[in-house]
């Protein structure tokens, strides 16, 4: 099946539209031979009824009254030749007074003239098919109206052939518009499919590199296709720019922790002393640690990086959120001797919605408690508190430790820009702050940085719209 309709859909254009158009056509001229084939038979019948009715009118006229009182009539033959002259038809009449028939042939069919005086009528008379006239009309002896009736036929073989010609004219007409419309077609498609043609040059052309926008001066039939092309050009290379970023920042971050992970186990291989083997095997484990939070650090920017094209967020509780995340922190945070708590708003914990993606969201809001965590400095007390700002939504997670300086504040939202060096962690990847500040603006926010209460310590947040 799928063959099947593969050809039918890659098929000839022109083959196409002209198989359409001769299906279309025959149905159309069906219908039109049919319609033409009344208006001919009606046609053909109007103009031999009108002869027939001026050579029955001419014999009426030659009805006269005779000296005895009785009717006698001089048939002009003129008038029926006018009726032979056209085709080979069979010209008949009779004429019938008041005591009956008069002349003629007394056999031919007479039609009803009606209260008009005239009446037609088909009939068959010496086996053919032939036309009637009956004409009632009167003559005047001076004393009284002697009434007569006139009648006139002849076979329909004129009036038939005159249906066909017109028929068969129209056919011919149309038979004729047919090819003309083929060959306008065969001719034109091609012409027609040169803005496609060019556009696929264009295509062929290009670098493979090159994933710039294709240009949308096409006709107005193309330009969705064109718009879609575009499209998926755009998120091609949005995923492309960031494959290349993540092996680009992969082969530079990893190297220095491989390169200390390959020292210290050459080390322990070379160490007669186990105490020292076993001091470079944790050196060699912590730069493990430290590499394996890197690659996790770079698969999340990844991630946004490909998600920033569509972004599948939705409404969520920013309030639930937080303080499920801050309570499975708490024994992380324990372990570096650092109180961390979570502060709502006063009242019962409402909810308070944001559009994001959950799992980017909790990553950025992770990255913050991570970071505080990590710099605060045992002893220091981290707060998360989410709160409304109006028609946004505010994330907050503040320490009281030593804080950063203003200088290095502004720069710290930029990729591998490392902040000092904190008691949790000898030396950051400078991923975190910048992971912080992609996720919020892919839902439309942002990332703040701040001195915390009475200037000590930093206060990190999400600024979000509320959903």
């Amino acid at each position: 099946m799928a063959p099947t309709l593969l050809s039918a859909a890659t098929g000839s254009l022109r083959r196409r539209l002209l198989a359409w158009l001769l299906a279309a056509t025959a149905v159309l001229g069906l219908a039109a031979m049919a319609d033409t084939w009344a208006e001919a038979v009606g046609t053909a019948r109007a103009v031999s009824d009108r002869v027939l009715a001026g050579s029955a009118l001419a014999i009426a006229e030659r009805v006269t009254v005779a000296d005895d009182a009785q009717l006698q009539v001089d048939i002009p033959y003129s008038a029926l030749e006018m009726l032979t002259s056209t085709a080979q038809d069979s010209v008949f009449y009779r004429v019938d007074g008041p005591g009956g028939f008069m002349t003629g042939y007394d056999r031919l069919p007479v039609a009803d003239p009606g209260a008009a005086g005239q009446g037609y009528a088909d009939a068959v008379f010496a086996d053919a098919p032939i036309r009637v006239i009956t004409l009632a009309r009167t003559v005047s002896t001076g004393v009284e109206s002697i009434p007569f009736r006139v009648t006139v036929a002849e076979s329909r073989l004129a009036r038939n052939e005159l249906a066909q010609a017109i028929l068969v004219r129209s056919a011919l007409r149309l038979a004729l518009m047919i090819c003309g419309a083929s060959a306008i077609i065969w001719i034109a498609v091609p012409l027609a499919l040169r803005p496609l043609n060019r556009l696929g040059e264009a295509i062929s052309a290009r670098r493979a590199d090159d994933l710039s926008p294709l240009p949308t001066d096409v006709p107005l039939e193309v330009q969705g296709l064109v718009a879609a092309m575009n499209s998926f050009m755009a998120r091609l290379d949005t995923a492309l720019v960031a494959l290349r970023n993540f092996t680009g920042n992969a082969s530079h971050q990893l190297r220095t922790p491989l390169a200390v992970i390959r020292t210290q186990l050459a080390l322990a291989q070379r160490a007669g002393d186990p105490a020292l083997a076993h001091q470079a095997v944790a050196k060699g484990d912590a730069a493990l640690a430290d590499a394996e939070r890197i690659l996790a650090q770079l698969l999340l920017l990844a991630r946004v990086d490909a998600a920033a094209d569509q972004p599948l967020a939705r409404p969520l509780d920013a309030t639930a959120l937080a303080r499920d995340l801050t309570g499975e922190m708490i024994p992380h945070a324990a372990g570096a001797g650092i109180d961390l708590g979570f502060e709502a708003e006063a009242g019962d914990t409402p909810a308070v919605m944001v559009r994001a993606e959950p799992v980017l969201l909790a990553e950025a809001l992770k990255n913050l408690i991570d970071n505080a965590l990590a710099y605060a400095g045992r002893g220091a007390v981290v707060t998360v508190r989410v709160a409304r700002t109006g028609d946004d939504v505010d994330i907050w997670v503040e320490d009281d430790g030593p804080g950063i300086a203003p200088e290095v504040m502004n720069r710290l939202a930029q990729r591998f820009v490392r902040g000092a060096a904190g008691p949790a962690r000898p030396g950051g990847s400078g991923l975190g702050l910048a992971i912080v500040t992609e996720i919020a603006q892919l839902f439309g926010g942002r990332m703040v940085l701040d001195h915390g209460a009475g200037g000590r310590g930093l206060k990190a947040g999400l600024h979000l719209p509320t959903a």
